[in-house]
Formats: structure tokens, sequence, C-alpha cells
């Protein structure tokens, strides 16, 4: 039997979800290869184990950035491998939906269709994200109704207002979960003179991010290279200088926020104070991330139920909604391979 497949194809993560399974695929968005033997060794969570720790010979890439296609032949290959994962070896080739930021180029577009067309797939349809994002956290698009979503990602945070099934206006940044790891890294470098690597700036922000209240009591060890000494040594970081390393960049999210609700349509305004904002992606789960936005812009904000796989769910859940959904898809009728 066919299969429709649902890629949220992210600059961090990739998440597949299967129709009728869920999401069934979270899995770091990383290929290790062997450039002796141009080999693949390892793709998604074993390929990010060897971040920053393997040997000149094999490369460990992250083919996408900014939530764009940045090496074409790996990201095919990372398609296949999680394609093969997801649904196992089948004759029938599935069909595919891939979420793309809003802001993307039909040159960007064209790109992710081949990568998945090359990766095996017997038709591909495009959805906005944030389109895909309200499906996923169950929300019915089809009222004239406005509903606000900030979909927070590795590589970029989308904002939309959505009404009728289609984008009323949107932003998108390229600040999101990765720029978040690279300000932890400056901080520490300057405050502390240690040098750290991502995959601790990722478990820092993961472990000490409090935006509403944080506290200077609550701690954790860390480990790095003196810049100084050039020696290995561990210092102690709490949640206050976490809030001071990432405030620029999470008040730069919350003010694309307010920038998109002062060109919304006032009726929708109103909506979107009922309706509250809706959180979805990584970024979602930042400690006290939804009571910032609260306090700052005075609307309410929700998190949606799992926000990682919320956007996977929901690219799967647009196959049945084709029709009505034409105005999420990008062009299309033009990337619908026979």
């Amino acid at each position: 039997m066919a299969q429709d497949i649902g890629i949220d194809l992210g600059t961090a993560n990739i998440v597949m979800a299967v129709n009728g399974k869920g999401v069934v695929l979270n899995e770091p968005s990383v290929i290790a290869v062997n450039k002796r033997t141009n080999k693949i060794l390892a793709v998604g969570k074993k390929a990010y184990r060897m971040v920053g720790k393997s040997p000149d010979y094999i490369s460990v890439i992250r083919p996408l950035s900014c939530g764009v296609i940045s090496d074409d032949e790996m990201t095919q290959c990372l398609i296949r491998e999680f394609v093969r994962k997801a649904s196992g070896y089948r004759l029938v080739k599935p069909r595919i939906v891939i979420c793309v930021p809003s802001f993307i180029t039909d040159v960007e577009s064209r790109a992710v269709v081949e990568a998945a067309m090359n990766a095996g797939s017997r038709k591909v349809y495009l959805i906005q994200e944030p389109i895909a994002a309200m499906l996923g956290a169950g929300i019915n698009m089809s009222k004239a109704r406005g509903h606000l979503v900030v979909d927070i990602g590795g590589g970029t945070t989308d904002v939309a207002v959505v009404s009728m099934n289609g984008v009323v206006t949107s932003r998108s940044i390229k600040v999101a979960g990765n720029m978040i790891d690279q300000a932890i890294i400056r901080y520490v470098q300057k405050r502390h003179k240690l040098l750290i690597g991502d995959r601790t700036a990722e478990t820092i922000k993961k472990e000490l991010t409090n935006l509403y209240d944080p506290n200077d009591d609550v701690r954790m060890n860390i480990g790095g290279r003196n810049l100084l000494k050039g020696l290995p040594e561990m210092i102690n970081i709490s949640e206050l200088e976490v809030f001071d390393a990432i405030e620029d960049e999470v008040f730069e999210i919350v003010d694309t926020i307010r920038n998109l609700l002062e060109d919304t349509p006032p009726e929708l305004v109103g909506d979107i104070y009922e309706n509250g904002i809706i959180l979805t992606g990584g970024g979602a789960l930042l400690g006290g991330i939804d009571k910032l936005i609260n306090r700052t812009l005075g609307v309410k904000c929700n998190i949606a139920k799992d926000p990682m796989g919320c956007v996977a769910r929901g690219t799967v859940q647009a196959f049945k909604r084709l029709d009505s959904l034409l105005d999420g898809f990008e062009n299309v009728a033009l990337y619908q391979y026979k």
C-alpha cells in the first residue's frame, strides 16, 4: 500500500510523520561522511554524537542552513535514509508533503522538491510552515477567524497570522535555536574566557533557560577549554547568566511578533487577543518563553501539544485537505510530478 509521509525539514532536526501512525522519526539534521571513501557513516542521532569529536577524514555536515538547503547532495542522502527508516523498503513510492519557511524563493523550493524526488518519492507537495503548524496544533483555520502562530525552529522563526486556510501576514527571521546557542558560546567566551562547543551550548539552553524569572541560585557545571591557559577547565554558570546571554535574541523574536501585529488588520487582531498566540517548534520549549511573551505583549500565549512534532503532524494531515488548503501550498500544481 502507498504511504503518505509528512516531513518537517528543519535546520536542527528532521521530524517525519506517517499517515495513521503519527510522528515516527525525530532526529538531528546531521550526516557523517568518510571523505576518503565517500561513504555515509551515520545520519541523525549517531552522526550528531560525532559533532566536534571526529578525525579530519570524517566530515560531519549539517546540509540545511536557516531553513533552506545548503548542500543538495547531502540533503538527498539524509532524506533518503530517513524515508527508508520511516517507511521501510516498499514497492510503491510514497507521496511526500514537505513544509518550507514562508519566505522561501522559487529556486530554494525547487531544490527541496528535487531532493525529495531523488530520495524516492512519487509526488511532492510543499506547504508553508505556519499552515502545517496550525494543522498539527489542531486549530480549525477554515473559518474567518484570525490565529497567530509562532514557529521557533533551529534556523528560522516563522510568525504568521492565518485565517480561512491562508496566510494573511507573515514574518520570518533567521533568529532561532542555533543563534541562541551561538549567543551562549559568545557569552561564556567573553565572560569566563572559556571555549565551549555547540553541544554544550545546546545543553545549557535546554537545562538552564528561564526567561520569566531567572534565578542566580540555579546553576550547573560546564566544561571547556580555558582560552588564556589552553587547558581544560570546569566553571559554574547560572540561569541569570544564560538570560543575559540570550536576551537580545529572544527579544528580537518578541519584536517580530509585535511588528506583525502592527501590520495585521484590526478585526484579526481582536480575534488573536481572544484566541491567544500558539507557540510551536523546539524553541517553544525554552523555559518561560510563553510567560515572557504574555507579559511583554499582553496577549495570552499557549504552547502547542508536542511542539517539536507539531509541524510534521500537520504536514501529514494536509493530505486530507489538499483542495481546501490550496492557499497554503506553494505552487502546488508546479510540483505535482507524475
